[in-house]
């Protein structure tokens, strides 16, 4: 498995997102988790990786999360998935809380809790997680023992539960029975700042 990180940092704002590249070592099928801004650094990451964009997941439907889909999408291809709760969000601006401008994309499928996306002959499980906002997803793969949170989790703390859709209730409650039910091995990717493990956010929740 290939798998690159890239910290984008967003347009008119102090934010810095988190971008995965995973790909298959023997197809070349790459999925893209979360472009958020600065395409230009992941296109140029996919040419320098030769490889096929078969997906562009989103984790939810927040502007620092989907802002270089646009840009990528008409370069690649690739399907865009999101969680069929967030879709909405995407033509929503009090939802995905774009200010600056309107990026004119849909997604073209909607996933749910328990659906399984492949890639080459890697294999990735949808775990819903509402709370930061009610249609975020986790994505993991269990051969690799990863996860990729998006803002449900990160390391030391939990997605903010203030903004438009979100609940403290049903964020405790993702992770709790959700995240906190994978093995303590497993590595947790998440959509900002520093990756951690099951095994070092468990006892947060005890």
């Amino acid at each position: 498995m290939i798998l690159k990180k890239l910290k984008l940092r967003i347009p008119k704002s102090m934010l810095v997102t988190n971008c995965y590249i995973i790909a298959d070592d023997e197809s070349k099928e790459a999925m893209i988790i979360d472009p958020g801004s600065e395409a230009e650094k992941v296109i140029d990451m996919i040419n320098l990786l030769g490889v096929s964009v078969k997906y562009i997941f989103l984790t939810h439907c927040h502007f620092d999360h989907i802002g270089a889909v646009p840009e990528i999408r008409e370069k690649f291809g690739g399907k865009v998935l999101i969680s069929r709760a967030d879709y909405d969000g995407l033509k929503n601006d009090e939802i995905s809380l774009i200010r600056f401008e309107d990026l004119g994309f849909d997604a073209d499928s909607r996933v749910d809790d328990g659906d399984v996306i492949h890639v080459g002959n890697l294999e990735f499980k949808v775990i819903s997680t509402p709370g930061h906002t009610e249609g975020c997803l986790c994505l993991y793969n269990e051969e690799n023992k990863l996860l990729f949170s998006g803002d449900t989790i990160f390391y030391r703390t939990r997605g903010r539960t203030d903004l438009p859709t979100g609940s403290e209730e049903k964020i405790i409650d993702s992770i709790k029975n959700k995240v906190l039910t994978l093995p303590d091995d497993v590595i947790i990717y998440p959509g900002h700042g520093a990756p951690t493990a099951i095994k070092d956010e468990r006892y947060l929740y005890e």
